[in-house]
């Protein structure tokens, strides 16, 4: 019977997230596509350092040790770069031992549309086309940011954090409060306390998550999740009641009421940090893993859909 990524957590990850590829990247930036080859080509066993995605990888990984049964968790290296570029990559990951055996090598060509293909529920990268294009496509996808100078010491437990609106949450909400105010988005959020919110483009990777969870005991479970939003109170409530009605449990939960989030992300110390403004990614990247996740566009707004270009280091 062929395999099947179905029933896994499947997160689709570029080479440029999974590893630090900024000289490559430079060099291709400056010189082209030809200096890029030859760079990588003669560097072929020279190891990468870790980029901004791989505490995630490496943490989510995990779980297909602790968990008990069948593998819960996939990881697809998924590159604009061409088959003859990818042994430094594979390499790489053979040295930091990530369990990762599946590659989507598509040669400067578009990755979303291989997705779904590889049943993707999450997708890391730092090309902006790609990102933009998977959120419409209804992947969670998210830009990611370099990893902090100083990073934070690791832990053990997978612990990732997300914002809400237009996160976990469709952007419904946070669209009155840009273009009508905080007074408008208090009201709508007090009049439709009871109302759910609509599904943003985290919400199925949580609730993945969130089941992944259930699978362990309480006490034991490896995976920590919190919410860290600018929402305070009245406006928590009708957070509150979506998580409830979609049966999930999310173990921290910060109202800042438009205070800073850096320092309680410092404080909780995730894997990651998904945010939709780069005004709250910009300082979170200072210190934890951070991406930010791009508005899903509506139909007829500009923005054309990327072709086959040269394959880069992503």
């Amino acid at each position: 019977m062929p395999a099947s990524l179905s029933d896994h957590l499947v997160i689709g990850i570029s080479s440029r997230a999974l590893f630090d590829l900024s000289v490559e990247n430079a060099i291709y930036e400056r010189e082209g596509l030809a200096a890029y080859r030859n760079h990588q080509r003669g560097c072929e066993d020279d190891l990468l350092k870790p980029g901004p995605g791989f505490p995630l990888v490496k943490a989510l990984l995990s779980l297909n040790q602790l968990l008990p049964g069948k593998r819960k968790v996939e990881v697809v290296v998924m590159s604009r770069n061409t088959a003859e570029t990818s042994l430094r990559i594979s390499n790489s990951i053979e040295h930091y031992g990530l369990d990762i055996t599946r590659f989507a090598l598509v040669g400067g060509a578009s990755l979303v549309p291989y997705l779904h293909a590889f049943n993707v529920g999450l997708l890391l990268s730092k090309h902006q086309d790609d990102v933009q294009e998977a959120v419409d496509g209804g992947t969670a996808a998210a830009l990611l940011y370099d990893l902090p100078p100083d990073p934070l010491e690791s832990i053990e437990r997978i612990r990732i954090a997300f914002d809400g609106d237009a996160v976990l949450f469709s952007d419904d909400s946070e669209r009155i409060y840009q273009e009508q105010g905080l007074k408008a988005f208090l009201a709508h959020e007090k009049e439709n306390a009871r109302n759910p919110l609509a599904e943003g483009p985290f919400a199925k990777l949580l609730k993945t998550l969130s089941d992944l969870q259930a699978q362990s005991p309480l006490e034991k479970s490896p995976i920590r999740l919190a919410l860290v939003t600018a929402r305070d109170a009245p406006s928590h409530e009708r957070v509150i009641r979506t998580l409830q009605l979609w049966n999930v449990s999310i173990d921290e939960a910060f109202f800042l009421g438009g205070l800073p989030k850096a320092e309680i992300l410092k404080a909780f110390r995730p894997h990651i940090f998904f945010d939709d403004q780069h005004v709250h990614c910009d300082p979170a990247a200072r210190v934890v893993p951070t991406g930010r996740v791009p508005y899903r566009r509506r139909r007829g707004q500009s923005g054309e859909t990327p072709g086959v270009a040269n394959p880069r280091p992503e």
